[in-house]
């Protein structure tokens, strides 16, 4: 798919807004404004993930908000990682990224456990974010936060498939979980934005 590129405009001054062109220039007057370039790798899961990001909005986001849904949609913490990232040295695995998809509903709540392991392990993300950080849990916990997201009724598997894949870990005995610090990949972030629950 060719790669599609967007002009997304923080406007300078105040004023009229548009969520992707910037502020309306009036007859007469000349308005500049900061230019941030962000490229689109697959268009089809970015307008997915940014639709899914809309419905749970109330109304129509303003311009500053619509930045953030934009940018969290092409794979971005918010608008300011987007102006001062790097361009990334792995696209998003578009692939595996409509798989996971499929298996959170419209609230964020993980409806059935996929087949694939690499799919297995980039949903397990949405839960990874739902751990504190540098925090002890008990057993109870890390099963209330799991339960809380997931609609098919096995926080066992959930609690398990962390370890396996290195997003948590727990001591021997079994009573103390721990998220493990590490950075989500492209794809990662994206499910991550897509299927994030209202608070």
């Amino acid at each position: 798919m060719a790669h599609k590129t967007a002009d997304l405009s923080q406007p300078d001054d105040k004023g009229d807004h548009h969520p992707f062109t910037g502020p309306a220039i009036k007859k007469g007057q000349s308005m500049p404004r900061a230019i941030t370039s962000l490229k689109i790798d697959d268009l089809s899961t970015f307008t997915r993930t940014l639709r899914q990001s809309l419905i749970r909005e109330e109304g129509t986001p303003g311009h500053s908000k619509m930045l953030t849904l934009v940018a969290k949609a092409a794979g971005y913490q918010n608008y300011q990682h987007l102006k001062a990232a790097k361009p990334a040295a792995k696209p998003a695995d578009s692939k595996q990224l409509e798989k996971a998809l499929r298996v959170f509903d419209a609230n964020g709540i993980m409806i059935r456990w996929p087949n694939q392991t690499a799919v297995q392990g980039l949903c397990l993300w949405v839960f990874w974010t739902q751990l504190p950080a540098r925090t002890d849990l008990t057993e109870k916990q890390i099963n209330t936060i799991l339960t809380s997201g997931n609609s098919f009724g096995d926080h066992a598997l959930l609690r398990r498939s962390l370890i396996d894949h290195r997003l948590a870990e727990r001591t021997t005995d079994g009573k103390t979980y721990r998220r493990i610090e590490r950075a989500p990949p492209p794809e990662a972030l994206q499910l991550i934005a897509a299927v994030q629950r209202p608070s």
